[in-house]
Parts: C-alpha cells; sequence; structure tokens
C-alpha cells in the first residue's frame, strides 16, 4: 500500500504541474523516476523492490504493451506507403549500426567479453519515443518526421527481441541451442503479428451485424477490450505482446477510424498511467549501491551511447533522403531508452548467465540518464517548430501578441 500512496502523491504533483512541465525542461517522466528512487532502499527505505520483484516484470510489461498499442494507432498506412523508405532505413540501417556500436564501446570500455557485449547492444538499439511526446504528438511538427519517429520505435522492439533471446542462450547455459530457439523465436514472432492483425479485423466484422453494436458512452472500452484479450492470448500462447500491440493498434485505426477516435483520450490516458507506474517501480531499483557499481569505463559507454552512436547511426541511415538538416538533427537525438530495454534487462539479469549483473547495471544506468535527457529536452527542441502549446494551458505571451490567432491544440500533454 505504500507504493499505491507513493504513486497517488507524484501523480497529483505529475497533473499539478504538468502546465509548467508543457513549457520548461521539467519533466513528469522523471519526477516519477525520482520518487520511485527516493523511496526505495537506497534512500527512504519506505519499499522495498528488487530486480527480480514480480511487480518489476509486470509493470515494465503492461506498459510497453500499452505504449505500442497506442503508438500502432498514428499510424496511418496511407502515409506509410508513400514514405516507408526513410523508416525502412532507420531500421534496416541505423538499429543495426547502433547495435554494433554500443556492443563495441561495451566490450573496450566495460570489458564485458563480446557476446554479452553485443548482448547489450541489442538490448539498448530499441528507441522510446514515449518520452518525447512533445515531438511525436504535434501536429505542428512535421509529419513526416513523426511518423518516422513512431514507426522505428514500433517495431524495433519486435526486431530486438529475437536476437537478445538468441545472444542470452549463446552467453549462458544453453550456449550451442541457439538454431534450436530461433525457430521458437520466429514461431513467436509471427504469433503475436498474426493475433495483431486478426483479432481487430475480427471484432470489427462483428461489430457491422445488425443485432450488434456499443452505445456511444461504450465505445471507448471496445478497442480497451480487444487490448486486454489480446494481451491474455498473447501470454497464454506465448506469442510475442509487443509486435501484437503495436499491429493491433495499426491494423485497428486502419478498419475502424471511429474506434480509435472514441478510444484516443481514455487510450492515451492509460497509457500514460502504466508508463508512469512502470517509471515509479523501475526508479526504486536505482540505488546509490547502482551506480556505484560501475566503472568509469561504463558511465564513458553510457554517454556515447545516447549522445554520440545513436545520432551518429541514424544520420547515416538518412543521408539522401527528404529530411532536412534540422529533422535529421531531431531524429537523431531523439533515440530514447524505454520500456523495451527495461523489459529486456530484466530477461538479461534473471537469465543467470556469467556477465548478467553487470551487463543489466550498464543496462539500467543507461536507461535512467536516456530518461533524464530526452524527457528533458524535447520541449526545447519541439519549440524548434515553432511549437507553443503544449499542453491545454496557453502560453505566455507579450501584450502586442494578444491578437494574434493560436495554434489548434491537439491535447497531447508532455511527459
Amino acid at each position: 500500500m505504500v507504493l499505491v500512496a507513493v504513486f497517488g502523491v507524484a501523480l497529483l504533483i505529475a497533473v499539478l504541474l504538468s502546465g509548467l512541465a508543457a513549457r520548461t525542461v521539467l519533466s513528469t517522466s522523471l519526477l516519477f523516476l525520482v520518487s520511485g528512487a527516493l523511496v526505495s532502499d537506497g534512500f527512504l527505505g519506505l519499499i522495498h523492490i528488487t530486480p527480480d520483484s514480480e511487480i518489476v516484470s509486470v509493470t515494465a510489461d503492461l506498459a510497453l504493451f500499452a505504449v505500442l498499442f497506442t503508438d500502432g494507432m498514428h499510424v496511418s498506412f496511407p502515409k506509410l506507403r508513400e514514405n516507408w523508405r526513410s523508416p525502412a532505413r532507420a531500421l534496416g540501417l541505423g538499429m543495426p549500426l547502433a547495435f554494433l556500436g554500443t556492443a563495441l564501446v561495451t566490450h573496450y570500455l566495460v570489458d564485458l567479453d563480446w557476446t554479452t557485449s553485443f548482448l547489450v547492444g541489442a538490448v539498448l538499439a530499441p528507441t522510446d519515443p514515449v518520452f518525447a511526446s512533445a515531438i511525436v504528438g504535434r501536429k505542428e511538427v512535421p509529419a513526416r518526421l513523426r511518423q518516422l519517429l513512431n514507426v522505428e520505435s514500433g517495431i524495433n522492439d519486435g526486431l530486438a527481441l529475437p536476437l537478445v533471446l538468441i545472444l542470452i542462450a549463446a552467453a549462458g547455459p544453453t550456449a550451442g541451442h541457439a538454431d534450436a530457439s530461433l525457430a521458437k523465436i520466429a514461431l513467436e514472432l509471427g504469433l503475436g503479428l498474426a493475433l495483431g492483425v486478426l483479432l481487430p479485423l475480427l471484432v470489427n466484422g462483428l461489430v457491422r451485424f445488425r443485432l450488434l453494436g456499443s452505445e456511444p458512452k461504450l465505445q471507448p472500452l471496445l478497442p480497451l477490450a480487444i487490448g486486454i484479450i489480446l494481451y491474455g492470448l498473447c501470454h497464454l500462447t506465448h506469442a510475442n505482446p509487443y509486435l501484437a500491440a503495436f499491429s493491433a493498434g495499426a491494423v485497428l485505426t486502419a478498419a475502424s477510424p471511429e474506434a480509435k477516435s472514441a478510444f484516443e483520450p481514455l487510450g492515451e490516458a492509460l497509457a500514460e498511467l502504466a508508463k508512469f507506474a512502470a517509471l515509479l517501480v523501475f526508479g526504486a531499483l536505482l540505488t546509490p549501491q547502482l551506480f556505484g557499481g560501475m566503472s568509469l569505463g561504463g558511465y564513458v559507454a553510457v554517454v556515447l551511447a545516447i549522445v554520440l552512436i545513436r545520432p551518429a547511426s541514424l544520420l547515416l541511415s538518412l543521408i539522401g533522403t527528404r529530411f532536412d538538416r534540422r529533422e535529421k538533427l531531431v531524429a537523431a537525438w531523439f533515440g530514447p531508452k524505454g520500456f523495451a530495454s527495461v523489459v529486456y534487462g530484466l530477461l538479461v539479469l534473471q537469465s543467470g548467465i556469467p556477465q548478467g549483473h553487470e551487463a543489466y547495471t550498464l543496462i539500467a544506468v543507461c536507461i535512467a540518464t536516456s530518461i533524464i535527457a530526452h524527457s528533458s529536452t524535447d520541449v526545447p527542441i519541439a519549440r524548434l517548430f515553432h511549437v507553443e502549446d503544449l499542453t491545454g494551458i496557453p502560453a505566455e505571451r507579450d501584450q502586442d501578441e494578444a491578437t494574434v490567432p493560436r495554434t489548434k491544440e491537439t491535447g497531447h500533454v508532455r511527459t
């Protein structure tokens, strides 16, 4: 109950400060992260959470599923068909380059063996723009830039998972059986994709029956029901829930735009709650012992992964595209490490591989640093695209600007 009370207090403070956070570098994501750290064993000792606690994996899993489900709803298949080359470059070239670059600095600066170093690279390769919602969620930001970041983040989680599982098998007691695991991983991914596509189509077909359909006040619950069923089915069948969530959101939007419109406010709120809960729990793992247990080389590797490897990898992948210089720089910077990396990092820690603890420490510190860096810089960078109102609260203006019409709000709240 202490954790629930702390969450409620942090949520209240976040709501009260959200208007200020939307116009400054203050971040509500950082608030939950710090709140979790303060009440943990490392400081006040009010709650006791360890990396092997079930609440850690459950909250991270639910948060990632919820975020990907709502992210998938922002995908427009017609626009994606017109602008598929840039996301394909980011996934096909930028992501592998970031994976290899992270593995190299991990091996040479942290002194992990090659297999574990590549494992760290695979865990930290996925990006999560939920921590840069002032960029991805703003209509004033060029649509092709938002589409690039959204599609990249939604798909790279599923692409990284097979490699993570194979490298865990190669680094641990099951080394030598990676080929056997590959077929199982492919089956899980395929099943996740199939469930994510078929379930929304099936439900959409049922709604079209004359005797079926929902009252207006219950319409937002239809996509929610799809998400709950999909989450349960994925865990019962061992299908990949993350690929299923993203594909289900995208298919639901394409099949039933009205369902997407009805669910969007509720879905965004639920995804925010799940994200905040996961951040609070993850913050409880960020003890002084964790940060003190990492070498200087580890900190250098973290900085390089965030400020050099990701930006350089994506910039190289976008050479020759129609993005202008400003758009390329913004896309390159916003490569935050989020809930996919949290989930995969916990898999590494719980796998029992020889250097698993050292790898997890590096992963956790990199995620925490990324959340702080990216969630605190989204608003200033969004303003490069002349974004003024980042919440429903008007920004301050000079007297001579009072009569100038304001940009239409989209309703997104910065996190």
